[in-house]
């Protein structure tokens, strides 16, 4: 009889509040760590997951370092292990499979402009709008792959940047291309400097590019970095 008194509290789920992204259908691991300003090394560690893991819409990802709880890590094991895709619910996502890792190891030695223009412009890592530069043209012109690397995000589904190609060049640095009309790679991709990408769009009744680099998940000015021309 008092034992039908008793309330059972349910267990506390370990993976939600702030510092806990939900997986949706169109991201990756790179993705995820651009909208964040994270380095998706680090972003992998903290999940417990390889950087070439499959992630799945649905999956729920740390964004900040874990404590060192015994019964917290315990709890994140089993929240994010990964499954193989065939006994994976839903659909799995795209873009992080083997391909990814053999991206080059070394830094790129030499850059190239990813288009022709004049720079609108100047690098300010404060601001959202200004983690990079953009770059004047015509609608439709092509963009180009700064360096080679492998194409680790083609879509649409980080705001503010509209049709966006981000591309992994070495463990060091990624490369990000907004605002496209189109785009012409797909993840897993491996690209050279020099082949186009992508073709410009435009944003604020302007056509232009919007170009950023990332140097272990920190925007850095691209500028210091390009060739002078």
């Amino acid at each position: 009889m008092l034992a039908s008194c008793v309330t059972v509290k349910p267990p506390i789920n370990q993976s939600r509040g702030p510092g806990w992204y939900t997986v949706k259908k169109s991201d990756t691991l790179y993705s995820i760590a651009w909208r964040y300003g994270l380095d998706y090394t680090q972003l992998a560690q903290w999940n417990r997951i390889d950087v070439n893991s499959p992630i799945h819409p649905g999956q729920r990802l740390r964004l900040l370092q874990a404590a060192e709880n015994p019964v917290a890590a315990a709890a994140d094991n089993k929240t994010n292990s990964t499954k193989t895709p065939s006994k994976a619910k839903g659909k799995a996502v795209t873009g992080k499979g083997n391909n990814a890792s053999r991206s080059a190891k070394r830094d790129p030695k030499k850059w190239i402009w990813p288009t022709k223009g004049a720079p609108l412009n100047t690098f300010l890592a404060s601001r959202l709008d200004r983690r990079g530069i953009d770059i004047a043209g015509e609608l439709g012109q092509s963009v180009y792959a700064v360096a080679d690397g492998m194409v680790v995000y083609s879509g649409n589904g980080l705001a503010g940047y509209g049709n966006l190609i981000i591309i992994k060049h070495s463990d060091t640095y990624l490369s990000a291309y907004a605002y496209c009309q189109k785009r012409l790679v797909h993840e897993g991709v491996a690209v050279k400097a020099g082949n186009v990408v992508a073709k410009m769009g435009r944003r604020d009744n302007t056509a232009k590019l919007h170009f950023e680099i990332r140097r272990n998940g920190k925007p850095v000015d691209p500028m210091k970095y390009l060739p002078n021309r």
